[in-house]
């Protein structure tokens, strides 16, 4: 079975699904990443920034033992000036060629725009009558964006992953973007993933669990 992870920012993935991807890879499934923004220097980071930001992917895409990454490219923060329709041809095509079962997108109503705009984009790409190979789409809670969302809008899972077995190692490969992470309380830090992580284990009866919701699931 194909999973696919949509990640607005390199790290969505980790904090949302780190565990369920180890998780299914280990029990002899295919993952696949498609990322949306990057950091480059027309987008006014330095070269050192950008250099380092590919070795940490290059680093993750090894410690998942990824099946295929994709990456569009997209200057973070600014999705808005992309034309939409050519940006949804493009996810079209990830796709078509992975033919994922499982789909893993941000939560719509996260606080971060970009979080929005990749779900809308990647979400027009779910029509069962264009990709009748997907069966389950799920999005993620991604601490820093999901946990600051709008009350009314607010996330609630019903579906949870235990990741007992592989928190650890989500842990490690969250590691890899220490640029990203802050001391607690700030969300994305390590007391924060092993504190969500330990909420959402009381939920579904373990140690350790990711929580999703689910959007559509066919059996």
């Amino acid at each position: 079975m194909n999973y696919l992870v949509v990640s607005p920012h390199p790290d969505d993935e980790t904090l949302g699904a780190g565990g369920t991807l180890i998780r299914h890879k280990i029990n002899g499934g295919k993952i696949f990443w498609l990322n949306i923004t990057n950091m480059k220097e027309e987008y006014g980071y330095s070269k050192e920034i950008v250099e380092k930001r590919k070795q940490q992917i290059h680093k993750v895409k090894l410690a998942y033992k990824m099946d295929g990454y994709y990456d569009l490219g997209l200057c973070p923060a600014h999705l808005d000036k992309y034309d939409s329709g050519e940006i949804i041809d493009k996810i079209s095509k990830v796709f078509d060629e992975v033919k994922p079962e499982v789909i893993l997108l941000p939560n719509r109503y996260d606080v971060h725009s970009d979080h929005k705009k990749a779900f809308d984009w990647c979400y027009s790409c779910t029509k069962v009558f264009r990709y009748p190979f997907i069966k389950k789409i799920l999005t993620m809670e991604i601490l820093s964006e999901t946990d600051f969302g709008i009350v009314d809008e607010a996330f609630v899972p019903n579906y949870f992953v235990d990741i007992t077995g592989t928190f650890e190692q989500k842990k490690d490969i969250l590691k890899i973007y220490d640029g990203e992470l802050g001391i607690h309380p700030f969300p994305r830090s390590l007391e924060g993933l092993e504190a969500i992580a330990k909420v959402r284990g009381i939920s579904a009866g373990t140690r350790y669990a990711e929580a999703f919701h689910i959007m559509k699931m066919i059996d």
